[in-house]
């Protein structure tokens, strides 16, 4: 039975999903009606940041409420470079503690969180898919299009740019042979509906609650679409990013060479235009499935009852500083994402503007189940928000951290309202004035007029990253001004100071 002012738990989760292709968040072409009125029924959170910004590890915080070095997967085992593949046994997901609390726990689509094992291993009911993108090989798809009569998954028009080698490039969008009732994305709405309508008849029957989350691979790249979806949007309503007249100068070098790999200058602005409609019509083909879920949530009387969650794990470029996919560039276009909570009860068409993180989703979920937080959580729940309330105390500012992507490569951000700092010890640090520009174009790290910006911001970092015992500090004490050495740096027995 449901405790007094707890509920069961609906959460919809995309992969890779910019902020700005909501239109609850602003985009007045692509189209989200579902999105948009969740949000205009609960609370839409302006400022929401990843812990890091790349899949498996932004998942195992949302799993188990840990920052990413905490919980040391930190990187998708395909790219990975001798980093952990699998979570220790010792840290607790947050579905245990539900099932503890006698919920029925199910996931349905994108899992990505370790190489062999699989949601079943963390107590949730769902099947395993494998890998960082849609499986169109897997029995239960291959089963599901054979039931319903529907074409195999066939890919025409593949775009692609050409490689710094010469070689083909990766897939980047690509026109599906198949209706929208082929895809995986609608495949896996309806695995969804069939387990929601399983929970709700058991949850009138004998009052069990449960927690139900539906996993998207997309709107991940490739953008791989039915013709409907490939065609939906013109590319001439397209306005480019304002940061597509990135220079990379003053920049670290890394982001110039990414921008290489994915082959950014194969494509004209026409072409880049197209690719950002595409991106378009597939978060629409989601949105539409999202609906699908929600009028089967209202079909069956569980708006009272079931609280609804929206989020990704991390946002995307996309074209933005001539960059595509995320990697090692701590631009909010990948370190933002969308976030919408509604709680039955609750004050309906609410923004909020506080600072909210992924590491909060673990307490959230606790939270709405009428458990307490546990020790080993680093974020807070952000229930209160929902009813207008600010916790005492919270955040003024967002941490974030980055391992690497098809290479090791380092960072630390530290993100206020107005500023942003990164700290790279292989290349250039980033400073950026946010009121002044709100694309991060101009590095300003090295300008005089902002030395004690740059100064307090390091220092801030510096105490932040020692409070949470991230190694990465060591770089900082010796590199930089933030205060007199407290320690042997040399981490020996052989200095008496």
């Amino acid at each position: 039975m449901l405790k007094p002012g707890s509920f069961n738990i609906l959460y919809l989760m995309t992969d890779q999903h910019r902020v700005d292709s909501l239109g609850t968040y602003g985009n007045p072409i692509c189209k989200t009606p579902a999105l948009d009125e969740l949000a205009a029924q609960g609370t839409r959170f302006d400022q929401c940041y990843t812990a890091t910004s790349i899949c498996t590890p932004a998942r195992a915080t949302l799993l188990t409420g840990l920052l990413p070095f905490r919980h040391a997967l930190v990187a998708n085992y395909e790219r990975n470079v001798a980093y952990r593949e699998e979570l220790d046994p010792a840290i607790i997901p947050f579905s245990r503690y539900l099932l503890d609390e006698g919920y029925r726990v199910g996931l349905v689509g994108k899992w990505h969180v370790g190489k062999e094992k699989g949601p079943e291993d963390y107590g949730f009911e769902g099947i395993h898919y494998p890998g960082w993108g849609n499986p169109v090989k897997h029995p239960d798809y291959l089963a599901y299009l054979q039931e319903k009569g529907l074409p195999p998954f066939q890919l025409l028009n593949e775009v692609r740019g050409n490689f710094p080698n010469g070689q083909p490039g990766n897939l980047l969008a690509g026109r599906l042979n198949q209706p929208v009732e082929a895809t995986f994305e609608y495949y896996l709405a309806e695995r969804t509906i069939e387990r929601l309508r399983e929970y709700a008849a058991n949850f009138r029957e004998t009052g069990q609650p449960f927690y139900l989350a539906c996993h998207w691979f997309g709107p991940h790249l490739p953008y791989l679409l039915p013709e409907k979806y490939y065609n939906l949007y013109d590319p001439a309503q397209v306005e480019l990013p304002l940061s597509f007249a990135e220079t990379f100068a003053g920049k670290p070098t890394v982001q110039k060479n990414y921008s290489a790999h994915w082959t950014f200058d194969s494509f004209s602005r026409e072409d880049w235009r197209k690719i950002i409609a595409l991106s378009w019509g597939y978060v629409t083909m989601i949105d539409e499935q999202v609906g699908r879920i929600m009028a089967v949530v209202r079909e069956l009387g569980l708006l009272d009852s079931t609280a609804i969650m929206f989020s990704a794990d991390h946002g995307a470029f996309v074209g933005s500083h001539r960059l595509e996919d995320k990697g090692p560039a701590m631009y909010d276009d990948t370190y933002r994402i969308p976030f919408i909570l509604k709680v039955p009860g609750a004050k309906p068409g609410h923004v909020e503007q506080s600072f909210v993180s992924l590491t909060d989703f673990m307490p959230t979920f606790l939270d709405l189940a009428g458990l307490e937080k546990p020790s080993q959580a680093e974020g807070e729940s952000v229930r209160p928000f929902t009813s207008g309330e600010i916790p005492d105390n919270w955040r003024q500012e967002i941490v974030a951290e980055f391992h690497g992507h098809h290479f090791p490569y380092p960072q630390r951000m530290i993100r206020t309202e107005r500023y942003k700092l990164v700290v790279n010890p292989g290349d250039v640090n980033e400073l950026y004035d946010l009121e002044a520009d709100p694309h991060e174009l101009l590095n300003q790290y090295e300008h005089p007029e902002l030395k004690e910006v740059r100064r307090d911001l390091m220092t801030r970092l510096y105490q932040t990253l020692r409070a949470r015992g991230d190694n990465f500090y060591h770089w900082m004490t010796t590199m930089y001004d933030v205060g007199q050495k407290t320690y042997d740096t040399s981490l020996s027995q052989f200095d008496s100071k």
